[in-house]
């Protein structure tokens, strides 16, 4: 397998043509050294990401001034539709120009915004929105997840998360339903492989989904859409945003690294923690984490031990697993039939919940522990 290449795949809406720009320096927040024992993404002779935990105040320090972005508009059942908002790829590569000549152009390419959508064990796809994740979007409207998630104490996780579209679907359901100051604690969990598509996508993205949904309602948001197509992320926007969350009990957190072992712990010891509740519901969601062998086996491995933590940590709540994937990743060897076998060999009990046939075929299982 080689180290990197394209999958070419219609729908891939987020690349443009433009030349890519090098990132920031990376900024590491301090946590337990982690063991390289077991790979996500098997490299020989490059170390790949240790898991690392990032909170909401070292996400917000990462900002840019304004954000520039664009709206995608998915339809559900029933002529329903939610419009997801995305930060634009090329905002992203004028704040990482900037930052590069901040720092003397001493930094190497970004990776994500050159030729590849991946690069195997360093850039793992997040600045792309998938068509598997406008399909798992779909899913959770149909399962109805919106209306859990003020049932009790809830908790979702996204692995390779990139753009985050099914998490900021949640997101602004949770808003929308958050109208009382009653609500049961939500813990939303970002995972991705990359810090720079955290810091860079992942939390620009929730900022405009809020905003977008309180514009018109919120006066500090009145000038702050001075311009079409962007948003200024003032002192008060900010601190609007933090008091949005605090308010709706809604709690964010950020894990960048490669999955293992380490990575459970870390995302326990962190992320989930604050919903110590034992009948705390738990949704863990990917969207294109399968697309090779390696890939497979270390999401499958590191899935099956996030639902085992769940039985353990949440005896009386309950724990699911929505994956959506294309159902082969032609000349990479991954597969969704692959990944069920896989799930189902570890134990698991899959069930398939949605299948797309035209075009690219793409499906979504649902995973449980019986």
């Amino acid at each position: 397998m080689t180290g990197h290449f394209s999958f070419s795949f219609a729908g891939d809406d987020i690349e443009d043509d433009g030349h890519s720009a090098p990132p920031p320096p990376p900024v590491v927040v301090p946590t337990p050294a982690a063991s390289s024992s077991t790979n996500a993404f098997p490299v020989q002779g490059k170390p790949l990401l240790p898991p690392v935990y990032y909170d909401l105040d070292h996400m917000i320090s990462r900002l840019p001034s304004k954000i520039a972005y664009g709206v995608l508009d998915i339809e559900l059942a029933n002529g329903r539709r939610v419009q997801i908002p995305r930060r634009e790829l090329w905002d992203v590569r004028v704040q990482l120009m900037a930052e590069e000549e901040e720092h003397d152009g001493d930094s190497e390419a970004a990776p994500g915004l050159g030729e590849h959508d991946v690069k195997t064990g360093i850039y793992e796809g997040g600045f792309k929105s998938w068509e598997s994740s406008v399909d798992l979007v779909k899913v959770l409207d149909s399962e109805q997840v919106a209306q859990a998630l003020s049932r009790g104490p809830y908790a979702s996780v996204e692995l390779g998360c990139g753009t985050a579209l099914p998490s900021l679907a949640l997101f602004q359901w949770a808003l929308a339903e958050r109208l009382s100051g009653e609500n049961a604690p939500l813990v939303l969990t970002l995972a991705d492989y990359n810090p720079t598509v955290l810091e860079l996508v992942t939390l620009p993205n929730f900022l405009l989904a809020w905003a977008l949904q309180q514009r018109g309602k919120n006066d500090v948001l009145e000038d702050a859409f001075s311009m079409e197509g962007e948003l200024e992320l003032t002192l008060d926007v900010v601190q609007a945003f933090r008091h949005a969350l605090t308010s709706n009990h809604i709690e964010l957190s950020f894990l960048s690294g490669a999955w293992s072992p380490d990575f459970v712990d870390l995302l326990y010891r962190t992320s989930i923690t604050p919903l110590a509740a034992p009948d705390t519901s738990t949704l863990i969601m990917g969207a294109e984490t399968i697309y090779s062998p390696f890939a497979l086996e270390s999401f499958a491995t590191t899935l099956l031990s996030v639902l085992e933590r769940e039985r353990q940590e949440h005896a009386a709540g309950s724990a699911t697993a929505l994956i959506a994937a294309k159902r082969l990743y032609f000349g990479v060897g991954g597969s969704l039939d692959d990944f069920v076998d896989k799930m189902k060999g570890l134990g698991a009990a899959v069930e398939t919940v949605y299948e797309e046939t035209e075009g690219v075929r793409r499906g979504v299982v649902k995973c449980l522990l019986p």
